[in-house]
């Protein structure tokens, strides 16, 4: 059979030819597959290379593979519900993730997005201090034996680039939605290596987990001074804002005090929280947001023009007040993008779809932004440091004000004239500085933890690759 492929690969060079056996095509394959893709050299070559290093089938070390029934969701319970958007291959980002009620997902348990172009494959794992809950698009593993296979080292193995192309060929479907069941992570090959090497990784990996964590703490250090500053209690500033008045929903106002001045007759507009949050910002000294900054617009290109490879193109899902994850999507590289580039210490901030988003760049970065995503150039920062105004815009009082002003029935949108009219509270530069440096701090364990995950990958990924 080999040279009978190695024939015709000669007489069509352009072309890949594989001829198998049709019990080597039903093989691992239940879903009864006989698109070319699926038996790509590439992957059949990973196949090789995992049977002869020495695998088992993950179907064989798993006591549970799954997909949870989908939660309800409910404002009223503390129960965290995570879903696909918040499983990064970095972190799990719950804190931004609605509560709701719904199955317990074990602890160590290893998650990995099911579906969905750009979140499927994204893999991480359950070693938080809490219980939470997933929705439906998040496969569910734990392990049968402990003692053969740590949860860590799968884990990292799934992220590595044997386990990636893995799910790159069993996964199915077109058009954005795709989808990789349960029954195809059964026939995943894991290398089988030395219980002392596993625990190395899952070592790297609690290592990891815990500088995050410490990140994170830095962070809400730095939020918890700010809301201090504003006079609201940094464990429910809402709560603190409205002093937990009974009419706090009731606002009245004239025609001239409301109409004539905003153009607006909505009710929403004029809730009490926004005229408490107003009254809380104008306390202090303030500046509009357009007197602080800059504001470049960027471009929005066209699913046309989407590209495999090239330069990465961050939309709005890429972007969180952590950084910019990985993106899915890429434009021609050979088109002249510089000026686009966002430089360090620009922050960056969302104005349509999850409107209000803001990062701080920390180095410059060869990657385009979409349109709704504007890029602030701070013009004097003897009067607001970055990371202090990026941390303002992510907080409770900016939100508020989004809230109120933006609009849109279907994708909300935030006006870039309302943007500019945004209300900072400019605390003293000793403040400021002292919420930078916290920051500063966070980000540089957020990076710290990152690394580590990468040496583990690359330590898994050596030791198949030398045998």
């Amino acid at each position: 059979m080999s040279s009978i492929n190695q024939t015709l690969q000669e007489k069509y060079s352009h072309l890949e030819v594989n001829i198998l056996k049709l019990s080597d095509v039903k093989k691992d394959n239940q879903s009864f597959r006989f698109d070319s893709e699926f038996f790509k050299k590439e992957y059949l070559e990973i196949k090789s290379v995992l049977i002869d290093f020495g695998s088992e089938y993950l179907g064989n070390i798993v006591k549970l593979n799954t997909r949870y029934s989908q939660p309800i969701y409910d404002n009223l319970s503390s129960l965290k519900i995570i879903n696909s958007q918040y499983i990064q291959n970095e972190f799990i980002d719950y804190e931004n993730a609605k509560t709701g009620y719904g199955k317990i997902v074990p602890k160590e348990a290893i998650l990995i997005n099911s579906t969905g172009v750009g979140t499927l494959g994204r893999v991480n794992i359950n070693l938080l201090d809490f219980d939470f809950s997933i929705d439906s698009h998040i496969n569910v593993l734990t392990l049968e034996n402990e003692n053969k296979f740590r949860p860590c080292f799968l884990m990292i193995f799934l992220q590595t680039w044997y386990g990636q192309s893995q799910i790159d060929r069993y996964y199915s479907g077109s058009s954005g939605q795709i989808e990789i069941y349960s029954r195809d992570f059964s026939n995943f090959l894991i290398p089988i290596l030395p219980m002392e090497f596993q625990k190395e990784i899952e070592a790297l990996v609690k290592d990891s987990h815990q500088a995050l964590e410490s990140s994170k703490a830095l962070y809400k250090e730095a939020e918890d001074l700010l809301y201090r500053e504003l006079g609201l209690n940094p464990n429910n500033p809402l709560q603190s804002l409205l002093k937990q008045r009974k009419d706090s929903n009731i606002s009245i106002r004239t025609f001239k005090e409301s109409f004539l001045q905003t153009e607006r007759l909505d009710a929403e507009y004029y809730q009490e929280k926004y005229n408490k949050n107003e009254e809380i910002i104008k306390s202090k000294n303030l500046a509009k947001l357009g007197d602080l900054v800059e504001i470049k617009k960027s471009i929005e290109p066209g699913s046309e023009a989407y590209k495999t490879r090239g330069v990465p193109f961050i939309r709005v899902s890429n972007l969180s007040k952590l950084g910019i994850s990985q993106s899915e999507v890429f434009l021609d590289e050979n088109t002249d993008f510089i000026s686009l580039y966002p430089k360090k210490n620009e922050i960056l901030l969302s104005k349509d779809g999850s409107v209000g988003i803001s990062y701080c760049m920390e180095c410059d970065r060869k990657v385009v932004l979409s349109g709704a995503i504007l890029r602030l150039e701070i013009l004097e920062r003897q009067k607001v440091l970055p990371q202090f105004l990026t941390l303002v815009l992510n907080s409770l009082t900016t939100k508020l004000q989004a809230q109120r002003d933006s609009g849109g029935s279907i994708i909300e949108h935030w006006r870039i004239e309302q943007i500019k009219n945004i209300s900072i509270p400019l605390l003293d530069i000793a403040i400021q500085q002292n919420i930078e440096s916290k920051i500063t701090q966070s980000f540089e364990l957020q990076k710290k933890s990152k690394d580590l995950l990468e040496t583990a990958k690359k330590k898994v990924e050596h030791a198949i690759n030398k045998s």
